[in-house]
């Protein structure tokens, strides 16, 4: 026999469902709720719970209880990087017209808000492994969060290392206000001679940290994934490394295998 909690949940669950609750619609409060169901506020309480556990309501402090918009899709397909190394070497005017968030997300530049910010760090121990380099080693450390204009939250949370060595030669590779680089870090490093040869990628899934849940607006019990991706040069070395944290509510990772024929 279902909880009361659960019948307070499953009607609310069905309005949504049927459309006569919509995205962006406010719930009854929930002093509204004690009145049309007769129940206790903790009861009440409980059945919105699993309502935001299951990403159908979201609440905004100070407003209300509000049925959650469907947040976009991002899809990221192993292909998007040769589709990025051709437009490294592209006339400015074309890397200009979209980039790689408007490729995974169907968007268009317009659409999207952008920031950037970057600093100098030594490498700690455990990035300078994953770089190849010696502890202390000077680095650009860059952070990204674009979103897209009608959302609050951005897609996800992206921290950049670029050996500073490698691109000084570029003053304005270490100058942020150069963001958004059309042709992005590919481009980037083509500016000062190095052309990215293969891609490698590692994803694992954890819970998020009470920070990264808050700026990515994750409904209670959402993982997140976790991508390492290290870029290397033609000679074999790491050239650039990126630490990109997503919702594992929005986000598809597409692998496409392309296997020699027999």
């Amino acid at each position: 026999m279902a909880k009361a909690y659960e019948k307070i949940a499953d009607e609310l669950r069905t309005e949504i469902r049927a459309g006569r609750l919509g995205p962006g619609d406010r719930l009854p409060s929930e002093a509204e709720l004690i009145r049309s169901s007769g129940r206790s506020g903790p009861t009440v309480q409980q059945a919105l719970r699993v309502l935001q556990a299951e990403g159908l309501i979201e609440k905004q402090h100070g407003r209300g209880t509000f049925v959650r918009r469907p947040r976009l899709t991002v899809r990221r397909a192993n292909r998007r990087y040769q589709w990025e190394k051709d437009r490294a070497r592209a006339p400015e005017e074309q890397r200009l017209e979209t980039g790689a968030t408007e490729h995974d997300t169907g968007l268009e530049v317009k659409d999207l808000v952008f920031h950037a910010a970057y600093r100098e760090i030594e490498a700690p121990g455990e990035i300078a492994s994953a770089l190849g380099v010696e502890k202390g080693t000077p680095l650009v450390e860059r952070t990204y969060r674009t979103r897209y204009s009608a959302e609050r939250n951005p897609f996800s949370l992206v921290t950049s290392y670029l050996i500073r060595d490698l691109v000084k030669g570029n003053p304005d590779l270490l100058d942020e206000t150069k963001e958004p680089w059309p042709g992005g870090t590919w481009n980037q490093l083509h500016t000062v001679g190095i052309e990215i040869d293969r891609i490698e990628e590692r994803v694992t899934a954890r819970p998020p940290t009470v920070e990264e849940a808050a700026e990515l607006g994750l409904p209670p019990g959402t993982s997140v994934l976790v991508l390492r991706k290290s870029a290397h040069g033609t000679d074999g070395r790491v050239v650039e490394m990126s630490d990109i944290t997503m919702p594992g509510d929005r986000t598809e990772m597409l692998f496409t295998t392309h296997l020699e024929r027999w």
